[in-house]
């Protein structure tokens, strides 16, 4: 993939960002910029993932001289939207970093924001109807921090391929945040895609999590009412894995014996791992990803080398597909969020 940055493992927030790396974008310095404001909006400000990536954005914005603010954006895709606008016609803030709710619809509120002259970064997801690819898609955004989504999904599902070699069937429950997602719905193809290519692998049913423990234990319950002799759980967030568990357990599940696969590197998932409850995480490392959409912003207002891009399947602090072999060998390694 062309222009986009793959830092080290091991990057530390503040080194190398400024250093040239990747796609450089020339922005005109604002004038005093420090001191000034972001505005961070997050898909929901209840949600563990986007508070952690708002801490990164905050430490960092703090560091380099400026203040930030988050905007609860409900995981309401239209809510997120009009935000955007009203902060926008305030004026009260220099920079905007968006964990968005609709990586396709926002695109006309980033427009928006380019037109105004305001640096405008985009984190997890790319925007824009293209979900398989970093590169910019709309022609003035500052910067996309985030993992793609087909890579990483695909990845997870060879783990679960790997996992069910010589079990036939090996049956798999898929749980997923919510269909209504674009993004959900492009993992849930691919890891469907995935399996499919495999005549031992069986998926049992699909459910919709919510990215929360309580949705996705009632989700699993419902599962396990229909469906018996579960060997694997593969699920996009490790809050769903958080409710399966409970659920899995109380239908008289050994869940250790199980392949239990989440996503986002979440305290409780990094320390389920190492206790061998659980199998792998997919990391998306929302802190580092806060704090490296802050930095891009900062260099666009003050008129510093931007880096367009960073693929956060490179950009963490450990590798992205996370079992026990990497937390024996990252033994400081800690998730960067609860749940």
């Amino acid at each position: 993939m062309s222009n986009v940055a793959r830092p080290a493992t091991g990057l530390v927030t503040g080194l190398a960002i400024g250093l040239g790396f990747g796609l450089a974008v020339g922005t005109a310095p604002t004038a005093d910029a420090a001191g000034e404001k972001i505005a961070f909006f997050a898909a929901s400000s209840q949600n563990g993932f986007n508070q952690a990536a708002y801490e990164g954005v905050e430490e960092t914005a703090i560091e380099l001289g400026y203040e930030a603010a988050i905007f609860d954006g409900k995981f309401d895709a239209a809510h997120q939207y009009s935000q955007i606008e009203d902060v926008l016609a305030s004026g009260n803030y220099a920079g905007f970093i968006v964990l968005p709710n609709d990586t396709v619809g926002i695109a006309g509120a980033f427009e928006q924001v380019i037109a105004a002259g305001v640096p405008i970064a985009t984190v997890l997801f790319p925007v824009g109807p293209d979900l398989t690819t970093l590169e910019p898609q709309v022609e003035g955004i500052t910067a996309t921090v985030a993992s793609p989504p087909v890579a990483g999904a695909t990845h997870q599902a060879n783990t679960v391929v790997a996992e069910c070699e010589g079990r036939d069937p090996c049956n798999v429950v898929i749980i997923i945040g919510a269909k209504i997602f674009p993004f959900d719905n492009l993992r849930l193809e691919t890891f469907q895609n995935v399996l499919a290519e495999h005549a031992n692998i069986k998926v049992l049913a699909v459910g919709e999590g919510w990215y929360s423990p309580d949705a996705s234990l009632t989700a699993m319950t419902d599962i396990l009412q229909a469906n018996s002799d579960v060997h694997v759980v593969l699920s996009n967030a490790d809050q769903h894995l958080a409710g399966a568990e409970i659920a899995l357990e109380a239908a008289g599940y050994s869940v250790p014996d199980l392949y239990m696969t989440g996503g986002g590197a979440a305290a409780i998932a990094v320390d389920a791992i190492r206790e061998g409850r659980w199998d792998a995480t997919l990391a998306y490392f929302p802190k580092t990803m806060g704090a490296l959409a802050m930095e891009q912003i900062a260099n666009a207002l003050e008129g510093k080398p931007v880096t367009q891009v960073i693929d956060m399947d490179y950009a963490g602090p450990v590798q992205a597909m996370i079992d026990k072999a990497v937390l024996d060998a990252n033994p400081d390694f800690r998730g960067e969020w609860e749940q």
